[in-house]
């Protein structure tokens, strides 16, 4: 098989390709290492390639299939881990000058099991300093690029990532989402980013940002995502707010469908401005979804914008962990993270108080919409992917957002702790992705993925390539 061929089966055919020995752990090593020689250059996507230790992994997996040894559910299959979750004997810097040689000595619990699992590790990928923004850029390494526009942003902080997973080098990609960190990346990559409930998966090790936190997949299809989370969706004694077992298993399940579900469709969730090209492409999508047999209604929310509340645990975290660093060593940091920093340390016990109120506030209205609906819709982003070196969107309709105001519709759902997904409704006129999201009750996360399968039978995107990767064949 071509390598170009490779690059774009999922991890799900990959793992069965191996299993049937049609293709081998090292055939697929290679093929990938190649490819991240090839276009890694114009994207920045990894900022570390572990070829000697990969093609190492490779060989031994390839060992255990040909002598009939029991293998995992995704054995030799490439995985890259975004450059703020802990690998083993992995250089691990959090996009921060003050890490820039750190490297950590074990597998953090997603990892482990992934590796468990016969999972690969090829390499890490590129994130904002300490996943401070919603693009990807840091003073270590340099922008990330997004492959379906060189000249703008893959978005982040888990840009890395879903860069590497649109662009074909790697099938899974590892991140995190503390505002919208797995699911703003995919919308403007055209990739699939999805956050289990809150505390599904293992977070580790504890921080105060742990209270946001969410750690999960990238892909392109939504059964590699449902395998993920079989894998990685497992509690750990590490993690003190780990949920328990479901007993569910989300791939089992995958294609079990939505019809007769009622959904909510929001445009604005009360309170976003959203950018027309986007708006309309969304609503389409609404419309669409009757397709899959689920019952949308359109609904008008009184929900506020909960930007407060959020950036006050966001804020407090980055001066928690940055208070000791900054009077010695704050040059080094990233001039707008540092502001945060800085912003952070002026708050007040008072100020967390009022955005926990705030909190249950928000999800006193939230909860209200699960009382008719089973889930609720809307856009990912209020906006299409914009340039590199930019830290928040255009204006639009002559109006600036504010920081981060252009991902409204995202930082809500880390403070419900609801499950989540971005997944590709469309493309605009100039063939940039734009993304929809899929919100679940909390603890819903099996309907989340079926109803994001049942979008993808409705609307297929997986022969979607991004110009670069056309390019590379050329």
């Amino acid at each position: 098989m071509a390598n170009d061929d490779l690059a774009w089966l999922s991890a799900v055919e990959l793992a069965t390709a191996i299993r049937t020995r049609k293709i081998s752990p090292v055939e697929i090593t290679e093929a990938l290492l190649a490819r991240i020689e090839q276009l890694n250059p114009k994207l920045n996507a990894l900022v570390t390639v572990a070829n000697g230790a990969a093609m190492c992994a490779a060989r031994k997996a390839e060992e255990a299939v040909m002598h009939g040894d029991a293998i995992g559910p995704l054995h030799g299959v490439p995985l890259h881990v975004k450059d703020n979750l802990y690998v083993a004997d992995s250089r691990t810097t959090f996009g921060s000058k003050l890490f820039e040689d750190n490297v950590t000595i074990e597998d953090c619990p997603t990892v482990k099991r992934m590796r468990a699992a016969g999972m690969i590790v090829i390499g890490r990928t590129n994130t904002p300093e300490f996943g401070w923004k919603g693009v990807t850029d840091n003073r270590v390494f340099g922008p990330t690029r997004n492959p379906w526009n060189t000249g703008l942003t893959p978005g982040g902080s888990s840009g890395g990532a879903a860069a590497a997973v649109a662009a074909g080098l790697g099938p899974i990609g590892l991140g995190t989402d503390g505002g919208g960190s797995l699911r703003i990346p995919a919308s403007f990559c055209g990739v699939v980013g999805f956050k289990a409930s809150f505390g599904r998966v293992p977070n580790w090790p504890g921080s105060g940002g742990a209270m946001l936190r969410h750690i999960g997949a990238i892909t392109r299809t939504v059964a590699d995502q449902a395998l993920a989370l079989d894998l990685i969706g497992v509690p750990d004694s590490a993690d003190l707010l780990a949920l328990p077992p479901t007993g569910v298993n989300f791939s089992a399940d995958l294609d079990s469908g939505i019809r007769g579900k009622r959904i909510a469709f929001s445009p604005d969730l009360g309170y976003a401005r959203v950018e027309p090209e986007t708006a309309a492409i969304c609503r389409r999508t609404a419309e669409r979804f009757a397709e899959t047999g689920a019952q949308v209604e359109e609904v008008t929310l009184d929900w506020r914008d909960p930007y407060e509340a959020w950036s006050v645990f966001f804020y407090g975290t980055a001066a928690a962990t940055m208070e000791k660093q900054l009077p010695t060593k704050g040059e080094l940091l990233d001039p707008g993270f540092k502001r945060v920093v800085e912003q952070g340390l002026k708050l007040r016990g008072v100020d967390f108080a009022n955005a926990l109120a705030a909190r249950h506030e928000l999800w006193e209205r939230v909860r209200r919409v699960y009382e008719q609906f089973d889930l609720l819709l809307c856009p990912t982003l209020a906006v299409p992917p914009f340039a590199v070196g930019q830290n928040d969107a255009d204006p639009v309709d002559g109006q600036r957002f504010g920081p981060l105001q252009w991902t409204q519709f995202s930082y809500p759902f880390n403070l419900t702790g609801q499950p989540a997904a971005s997944i590709p409704a469309g493309w605009t006129k100039s063939g940039l992705p734009i993304g929809a999201q899929i919100v679940g009750d909390r603890y819903a996360d099996q309907l989340v993925l079926q109803a994001a399968r049942s979008w993808e039978q409705v609307q297929p995107w997986s022969d979607k390539r991004p110009p670069l990767a056309i390019a590379s064949r050329e």
